[in-house]
């Protein structure tokens, strides 16, 4: 085995092969300060308690039109969650705004997602946090393309998941700890539909791994789950804000039964902010010429939350 000294060890690494290269248009690290393009030098310290302990938390941001969405929502539950685990970013509050801004136009486009990430920083391998002289940020402009027509057309397909919604005291962090997630988005592919849905012990709706969900139910009113064991999301919460334009909204226990008697499934994301669940465990949702489609409903709160993303989210371009 070769022993490298520093400049071979970087020009092995530089050329070593990095899946995902074309994903990363830009990013921040707090212990360089500054903001770069080449995704072979995005490195995170192994012994960083955000990747051998989870200790961090993270948000999941989604741009379009030169438009950060629900930027304030983001860093506020991310203010919490810091508060939940003591755990500071290495910057001021506005300071990381402004980071989160440059990162955006540094990635050169209109449209993109971008990941903001808060860990405990390097120090060693222990589990303390108090080994941790540091917390780390790591801000990252990634491109993605934009949902088509025919995505909202279709719809999503959706089952009740084997894995359990997580504990009260950890479901409304938003941590790095995502494995019961990970269990979940693999579970869907073994069976090949496209959501898993958690269910409590009482047979309640939780969530899926990376979105809420909710139903129009036989009354017609939009419904959504109890927030003590979710993470309620950006989206989500907009859409309640929204929704009585049209229907009254409710935040109640949703038993699974209650799906088979909705007038629609809805999923809430940051990314495509509302898609309707056509058929869950096989069978259509909704009734009449709607059933096994998405519905009025999911087809209105798209357009309904896209015109209020865009008229409330923050400008990156230009911004000083």
């Amino acid at each position: 085995m070769k022993i490298l000294d520093a400049d071979a060890w970087m020009a092995a690494l530089m050329a070593a092969p990095r899946p995902g290269a074309d994903k990363i248009l830009a990013f921040y690290d707090a212990r360089v300060d500054a903001v770069c393009r080449d995704a072979r030098c995005l490195l995170l310290p192994l012994d960083d308690h955000m990747c051998h302990r989870g200790d961090a938390l993270f948000e999941s941001l989604c741009y379009r039109e030169g438009r950060i969405f629900a930027l304030e929502e983001h860093l506020a539950r991310l203010r919490d969650g810091s508060r939940a685990l003591s755990l500071l970013p290495p910057c001021s509050w506005d300071e990381l705004r402004a980071r989160i801004l440059d990162v955006a136009r540094a990635s050169g486009t209109d449209h993109g997602d971008i990941r903001v990430l808060v860990g405990r920083g390097p120090g060693g391998f222990g589990v303390s946090p108090e080994e941790c002289p540091q917390s780390s940020l790591y801000i990252v402009a990634l491109r993605k393309a934009l949902p088509t027509e025919a995505f909202y057309e279709k719809g999503l397909t959706a089952f009740a998941s084997a894995i359990p919604p997580k504990q009260e005291y950890l479901a409304r962090i938003k941590s790095t700890n995502y494995l019961p997630n990970v269990f979940m988005a693999a579970e869907a592919r073994q069976r090949g539909m496209d959501v898993a849905v958690t269910f409590d012990e009482d047979g309640h709706l939780g969530e899926a791994a990376i979105a809420n969900v909710g139903i129009v139910d036989a009354e017609g009113r939009l419904c959504c789950p109890e927030g003590r064991r979710i993470l309620p999301g950006t989206s989500m919460l907009a859409a309640r804000k929204i929704a009585p334009q049209r229907l009254p909204v409710v935040e109640r226990p949703i038993r699974r039964e209650e799906i088979f008697t909705a007038r629609e499934m809805l999923l809430f994301t940051s990314a495509s902010l509302c898609v309707g669940i056509s058929h869950f465990e096989g069978r259509p949702i909704g009734q009449g010429p709607d059933a096994g489609r998405p519905g009025p409903v999911a087809r209105w709160l798209r357009d309904a939350l896209l015109e209020h993303m865009l008229a409330t989210g923050t400008p990156f371009w230009g911004h000083i």
